[in-house]
């Protein structure tokens, strides 16, 4: 679909920070993917804190990486943003059911913004729907 009004073009700073963003957001995301898949003790115990066992953390962390590479393909990139924004979501829901710190929550909504403010900078067809600037 063919608007009238056309989205600037992204000003070099704006596609670069955006790309940063998003690089630090992939590298955390597939962080705590593959330290899942594998099964780290650390993650296992903390898992188990909001009610997750262990065979549980292993397809948590599988779904995750899904997410990732969605996020990280150009023309799948709002898919996986969306998929992000949901996994994130569903972990501060299980957070704050299990009354965990409200830093753990806010991590989560952190990087679920970046994940969304990454994409904004650099991804035109975001900017054309969601026109933050005028």
């Amino acid at each position: 679909m063919q608007t009238d009004a056309q989205t600037p073009a992204a000003s070099q700073g704006m596609l670069w920070t955006g790309r940063i963003i998003t690089g630090l957001v992939v590298l955390f995301m597939l962080f705590d993917s593959v330290t899942k898949i594998i099964k780290i003790p650390q993650v296992i115990e903390a898992s188990a804190r909001v009610g997750i066992n262990a065979n549980q953390v292993f397809w948590i962390g599988v779904t995750l990486l899904a997410c990732v590479v969605f996020y990280v393909i150009p023309q799948t990139s709002v898919f996986g943003a969306i998929l992000l924004a949901a996994y994130l979501g569903g972990a501060v829901c299980a957070d704050v059911l299990t009354h965990q710190p409200v830093f753990n929550s806010c991590f989560a909504i952190a990087f679920g913004i970046l994940a969304w403010l990454g994409l904004y900078l650099r991804e035109p067809r975001v900017r054309a729907l969601v026109p933050l600037m005028s």
